[in-house]
């Protein structure tokens, strides 16, 4: 992809943190099988701390010297609401529509669904064999993704970004395991690559990976990587950081 037909700066940011957020972390420490969370995934909202982080990225932005000219959103609530906040701090311009795009939904797990590690293990102890023979990268349980199928739909909106946003400020507003893989894309890493920075930690509820066009860049794009899982903007708000596991629990975005 010529340099030309990427954004100028691309940013991308994890959600707020959510009431999925603490369900999870609140199941892992009492060992339950479940997240005590009823509802579809697609619904679950930002927590009070997930709004105030939230705003304070709109408010960094805000007294930045570039800000997004198009804003790109998982259709996910926790992340639309996101983008609403961050937009009414001043981080976009006021009238700035939000673009949504459901590939860049969170990653689908099926039948493990709603499950703890401790509950895979329980219900389904051969999807746990499976996930530990193939990793996370290539296993796909019965009615969800793997990290591939993430992969696959991700190419496929870069490939909109540069027909319709070369050029301009962009920012995407997603998920832990959408970061990861859309950096797995840009900057042509490998598996072992990929998952090398997903085990060195987590993506931070809004943090922000940020991309600039470099012509002198080695590959086929000119996007170099600036920045990534910095929490600046959560840090000034004066709203603590908050980061959640990448565990197969859809609660967790």
């Amino acid at each position: 992809m010529p340099a030309s037909r990427w954004p100028s700066r691309l940013w991308l940011v994890r959600h707020g943190q959510s009431a999925g957020n603490i369900a999870r972390d609140a199941a892992d420490a009492s060992g339950a099988e479940r997240v005590a969370l009823t509802g579809r995934d697609v619904d679950v909202p930002l927590s009070p701390l997930g709004e105030e982080q939230a705003r304070g990225l709109g408010r960094w932005f805000a007294a930045a010297d570039e800000r997004p000219a198009v804003l790109l959103v998982s259709p996910y609530l926790r992340a639309q609401r996101t983008a609403e906040l961050f937009r009414d701090a001043g981080g976009c311009a006021a009238d700035l529509p939000l673009r949504l795009d459901e590939r860049l939904r969170e990653r689908e797990f099926g039948v493990l669904d709603g499950l703890t590690r401790a509950g895979i293990a329980a219900h389904h102890p051969d999807q746990a064999a499976f996930r530990t023979q193939l990793g996370k990268f290539y296993h796909r349980p019965p009615g969800g993704e793997s990290w591939c199928d993430v992969i696959l739909r991700l190419r496929a909106l870069l490939d909109t970004v540069a027909l319709h946003h070369g050029g301009k400020p962009v920012m995407i507003v997603a998920h832990q395991v959408v970061v990861l893989c859309l950096r797995y894309v840009i900057e042509g890493l490998s598996e072992a690559e990929i998952l090398t920075i997903d085990k060195a930690g987590d993506v931070a509820n809004c943090s922000i990976t940020e991309y600039a066009v470099d012509p002198r860049a080695p590959g086929d794009g000119g996007l170099t990587l600036i920045r990534y899982n910095a929490v600046e903007a959560v840090e000034a708000s004066a709203a603590p950081v908050t980061v959640a596991p990448d565990v197969p629990v859809t609660t967790r975005g």
